[in-house]
């Protein structure tokens, strides 16, 4: 198939065109360029944003598109009023973010969303393609994880226990997340295309389970093959911070779980990784903080002095 990926040279991206190129598809990457392009893939050099660039796609035939970079409702409108009539199917990147806080979890693709969440671009696009009739699939990861990860997620309390720092525990640290690693996200989003109904449908994609956030740190811990009983925690106030910043603490400060039932019925799909190994996986595969380096504790000042 002739594929577009856009943004596909890092993390999600890189974990998608290694898997697609595995089935020796024709793909095209547009992106900045900032990274280096995979082998046997084209790179379409540009900015999404930019009118100018995205008329490098003007009228080019696609089989699937995959949209990994798009944030905004405007970002695909023009996308797509620049592609050929073609695809069978535009595979968009959501986010469980856009959900509302609500008492009961897990979160389904029906709850209702927050129209504050600075998701919210996301699921106005999701809209727009239902309402334009445009054959899609949507996902909504929550935590994504795993080798190639640019948000501080798993490294930051791998960097902490590597270095034997205190870790920074919210309340009794009960609270509820969740994680889902990158390459069952992929697995699932090449999957779709063979299911016909998963057209023009959304879904939660994430780890089997939800984890407390102390049960996360004692499982990175265990990564590191250390004993939990050896590690020091400090609790600090949360209720304090705004729950969803995450400017100090790398998870949004309140309960976050979806329910992944939809996508594992419709898709027959389900998470290859536990937590505990795919956190093994992302350590091995992926960490590089080396003893006698400098630590950034901007964000413990931050929580303890909250």
């Amino acid at each position: 198939m002739k594929i577009l990926v856009m943004g596909g040279t890092r993390f999600v991206g890189k974990s998608l065109v290694g898997k697609l190129l595995k089935q020796n598809h024709n793909i095209d990457i547009f992106t900045r360029g900032n990274k280096i392009n995979p082998e046997r893939t084209n790179l379409i050099k540009g900015d999404r944003n930019s009118s100018e660039d995205i008329i490098k796609l003007r009228n080019k035939k696609y089989d699937v598109v995959y949209d990994i970079s798009g944030r905004e409702l405007k970002q695909t409108k023009l996308l797509i009023e620049n592609l050929a009539d073609s695809f069978q199917r535009y595979i968009y990147v959501s986010s469980a973010g856009v959900y509302k806080d609500i008492d009961e979890l897990p979160l389904s693709e029906n709850d209702p969303v927050d129209p504050d969440s600075r998701h919210i671009g996301k699921f106005e696009t999701e809209n727009w393609l239902i309402n334009q009739k445009i054959p899609f699939t949507s996902f909504r990861p929550t935590y994504i994880y795993g080798p190639g990860n640019y948000n501080k997620i798993e490294n930051w309390f791998f960097e902490r226990l590597f270095t034997n720092r205190t870790i920074p525990v919210p309340g009794d640290g009960s609270l509820i997340t969740q994680l889902g690693h990158v390459s069952d996200l992929t697995d699932a989003m090449i999957k779709c295309i063979n299911f016909e109904n998963s057209k023009s449908n959304i879904y939660n994609c994430s780890g089997e389970k939800g984890v407390t956030i102390k049960g996360l740190i004692y499982i990175c811990a265990e990564v590191l093959g250390l004993n939990k009983n050896e590690i020091s925690l400090r609790r600090f106030d949360y209720q304090k911070l705004d729950p969803k910043s995450r400017k100090g603490f790398p998870i949004r400060l309140n309960h976050y779980q979806t329910d992944i039932s939809k996508i594992k019925n419709d898709l027959e799909w389900k998470p290859n990784f536990d937590l505990l190994h795919g956190l093994k996986d992302s350590f091995e595969k992926d960490f590089n903080f080396k003893k006698g380096e400098s630590f950034d504790d901007k964000s413990d000042k931050i929580l303890f002095n909250s």
